[in-house]
């Protein structure tokens, strides 16, 4: 049943009343008649507007008559432009239009409650009246409607059979399109995989290089291989995880190289040190080498104008620049053995790679810091000696052979990297190292008692120079440091001569040399330059003056100078230089050493006249000898003896003063013999006659003293009249204070007669001439007192 006019607008109106005593209700808030926010407001004061302008002559007629009935004329007034304005707006200003009504007199809003009710009540009037006036129309829609609806049914159902009929024709095609759309789906997912893949192999092929270098341990082409991956295809391929997990991987694998490498060095620095011993060996050895094929050369150059050569019991002894056949040997032997470098004993890999990597990762500061760092570590533990080093050669060689090869490391890696190592770094390693080295020699050498053993650390320091020297460092201070060594050379040379001097001494027998050829006698000479032609003309066999210790002496000095020398060559001082230092400890060993032992010798007990006679002459023999000793020196080293300071031999005062001392010995000597026979003589001094001959103890003594000065013949003659004046006054001395002894306290004549005998047998001795030289009857008078009358 479809509603009425009547009953639309009934309800129309409720809605009004509703809204009105919502607003009584709550007279703060704004009914939504009037509320901008409540949208269906909005057509329902339309609606008023419209019912107001259709029957506004009507409302109006009667608003009028009802309110003249319940109040003035200006409160009508007022409610009607208060009613206009709320149906003619629909902003926000119907709150203030509102709240007016509740600013005036009390109960006013009731009175324009009843307004308000009285002006629905006409809306709802013309509401109902339009309402019945399109009624008809809109039956009549209605009524056409209900006939179109059994049409509209029947139309429905034929659609819905043809689309059953449609839906059941079309279900093959649906599938076949369904698995159409599926294949197409597929085969562009294909497409899209092969194009993404395509994409991402070369990614995945240098990430399986980079694998491969990594385990061959290609490491600075692995860090390339990373680069290129960062820089170039990880960034066409990002958003795939996989790649996001290669760069987040990188790095890791960068700290990896990083600590693999520095493994690699560290494995180098350890074995570097156990190598530096054999690359020292092998530079050592090199450079002995060239230094020897050097000197070949300049030997060779000069070899025509070498000065005649002296020989040393069978071995040559020859000046600088003459050249020998064993160096000869030593060089062919040599020059054909292979030689090595330190990269070919050592592999240098791992500090390149190691380099190589750093730098490519930026931390190649870090790496040189860690590398100088350890090296110097390193060198402190070479150069820390052995406790008994100076014991062998050998502690020497292996302490100079793992300095050499650790310096000859530093300088190839300063040549061979760029950076790593400074030349600044490498000499403040030298000069650190040289203090320790002079050092520990300065130490060690002062403990070597052995000049053989000091002979060849010699050699060993100048080549360990003349190694390092090559490779740019300098090695002065070991050069000033062998002439310290030197002095103390020199005096284990002096101390090894005092021993070779005294076995000579033990060993001679203070005789003359007998020589019963021509062989004999030149092979004296050939050791001793004796030169005598009124003993050339003698015949064989003859004695030579000197006894068998001369030659030795002589032989054993010039073997001192030769081993001096020794020590003098290639030190890389002049001639001059050479030939005064060997002049100096030539000196030390005359004045010193053999003084020292001919002192010894003479003071020595069993030492007897006729021995300290064969001392003499042999001091003068040697002392005859000290020019060709000078001469030796001259030619070995090639200096002029003209030379303004040119050092002279001090063997003269030496063989004198040894020659006084034996003297001195011979007078003492001599008159404790008389004193030995003096005490022998047992005089009767109450004797009535005399025996009528000489004393036994006198004529032994006088028989004594012709032997000696017999002896005293080779003498020179001052020595022999000295002595045997010496000898005469001693003789009368004794015998004068026989007679004036003070326990004596009388003397007979015949005592008298008897001394008187011995004296005449003592004036008889002294005018025989028992060693010639003698004046007149000098000798005589050494026995004058005896004759004084008392």
């Amino acid at each position: 049943m479809h509603p009425s006019v009547s009953d639309l607008c009934e309800v129309h109106r409720l809605l009004l009343v509703s809204c009105s005593n919502r607003y009584r209700k709550n007279p703060s808030c704004a009914p939504e008649l009037c509320c901008p926010r409540a949208p269906r407001a909005r057509p329902l004061a339309a609606a008023h507007r419209n019912g107001a302008r259709l029957r506004s002559h009507s409302v109006a007629a009667d608003n009028t008559i009802n309110m003249a009935e319940n109040e003035t004329l200006e409160y009508i007034t007022e409610h009607e432009r208060i009613l206009q304005e709320i149906e003619s707006t629909d902003t926000a200003c119907v709150g203030p239009t509102l709240r007016s009504v509740y600013d005036d007199q009390p109960n006013a809003h009731k009175r324009f409650m009843e307004k308000l009710d009285a002006r629905i009540r006409n809306h709802d009037r013309e509401i109902e009246k339009m309402c019945n006036f399109h009624h008809q129309g809109f039956v009549d829609a209605i009524t056409e409607l209900l006939k179109v609806r059994a049409d509209a049914e029947k139309l429905m159902g034929q659609v819905t059979d043809t689309n059953r009929r449609l839906q059941d024709a079309g279900k093959e095609v649906t599938s076949q399109t369904e698995e159409v759309i599926r294949c197409r789906v597929q085969q562009r997912n294909m497409v899209t995989t092969v194009e993404k893949l395509q994409l991402c192999m070369p990614v995945l092929e240098m990430y399986s290089k980079l694998k491969e270098q990594l385990e061959s341990k290609r490491y600075y082409a692995a860090l390339k291989t990373m680069e290129q991956l960062e820089n170039i295809y990880i960034p066409r391929v990002g958003q795939y995880r996989f790649c996001q997990i290669m760069a987040e991987n990188l790095p890791k694998l960068r700290e990896e190289i990083k600590e693999i490498s520095m493994s690699d060095l560290k494995d180098f620095l350890e074995s570097i040190r156990k190598h530096s011993d054999k690359i020292g060996e092998t530079a050592m050895k090199q450079a002995q080498q060239h230094r020897t094929f050097n000197s070949a050369l300049q030997k060779q150059a000069s070899a025509c104008f070498a000065k005649p050569l002296y020989a040393l019991n069978g071995r040559t002894v020859i000046r600088p620049g003459v050249p020998g056949s064993e160096e000869r040997a030593d060089e062919e032997e040599d020059t054909d053995e292979e030689v090595l470098t330190a990269p070919d004993l050592v592999d240098f890999s791992p500090v390149y790679r190691c380099l190589h990597i750093y730098s490519v990762l930026g931390d190649r500061e870090t790496f040189e810091n860690y590398y100088r760092k350890q090296r110097k570590k390193q060198a402190r533990l070479v150069l820390q000696p052995q406790s008994n080093m100076h014991e062998t050669v050998e502690g020497y060689t292996k302490y100079f052979n793992q300095i050499v090869g650790f310096f000859v490391v530093e300088d190839h890696i300063l040549h061979a990297t760029q950076g790593l190592v400074s030349r600044a770094f490498t000499d403040e390693l030298w000069n650190m190292a040289l203090s320790k080295i002079i050092a520990v020699l300065r130490t060690h050498s002062s403990y070597c008692s052995d000049p053989d053993l000091v002979l060849e650390l010699k050699n060993l320091i100048v080549i360990f120079a003349d190694t390092l020297q090559g490779y740019g460092f300098p090695v002065n201070r070991l050069f000033d440091l062998l002439f310290e060594i030197r002095d103390q050379y020199n005096e284990t040379l002096l101390k090894k001569w005092t021993l070779v001097f005294r076995d000579i001494f033990e060993q001679d027998n203070y005789s003359p040399i007998p020589v019963e050829n021509e062989e004999e006698y030149k092979s004296v000479v050939c050791r001793f330059p004796f030169q005598d032609a009124e003993f050339e003309k003698q015949p064989f066999p003859k004695k030579l003056p000197m006894s068998q210790s001369v030659p030795q002496i002589y032989t054993q000095v010039k073997e001192f100078i030769y081993a001096s020398l020794k020590f003098s060559e290639s030190l890389h001082r002049s001639s001059t230089e050479i030939d005064d230092m060997l002049r100096k400890s030539t000196n030390l060993l005359l004045t010193r050493t053999l003084s020292s032992g001919l002192q010894s010798l003479i003071r020595k007990p069993h030492i007897g006249l006729t021995e300290l006679v064969q001392i003499i002459i042999n001091t003068t023999h040697l002392e005859q000898a000290c020019k060709y000793l000078e001469d030796f020196i001259t030619n070995i080293t090639n200096v002029s003896p003209e030379t303004v300071h040119t050092t002279r031999l001090y063997g003269l005062s030496t063989f004198k003063d040894a020659r006084h001392s034996a003297e001195g010995e011979i007078y003492t000597k001599l008159n404790q013999k008389i004193d030995e026979f003096i005490q022998l003589a047992d005089y009767e001094w109450s004797m009535a006659e005399s025996d009528g001959r000489a004393s036994g103890y006198l004529m032994d003594l006088i028989n004594f003293l012709r032997s000696t000065f017999q002896v005293f013949t080779h003498l020179p003659g001052k020595v022999a009249q000295t002595a045997c004046m010496s000898a005469c006054k001693h003789l009368s001395t004794s015998m004068m204070q026989m007679l004036l002894d003070s326990e004596l306290k009388q003397i007979s004549m015949g005592a008298i007669q008897q001394f008187n005998l011995d004296v005449i047998q003592c004036e008889l001795f002294a005018s025989s001439e028992p060693v010639p030289g003698f004046q007149g009857d000098t000798l005589q008078l050494a026995f004058i007192d005896l004759r004084q009358k008392p």
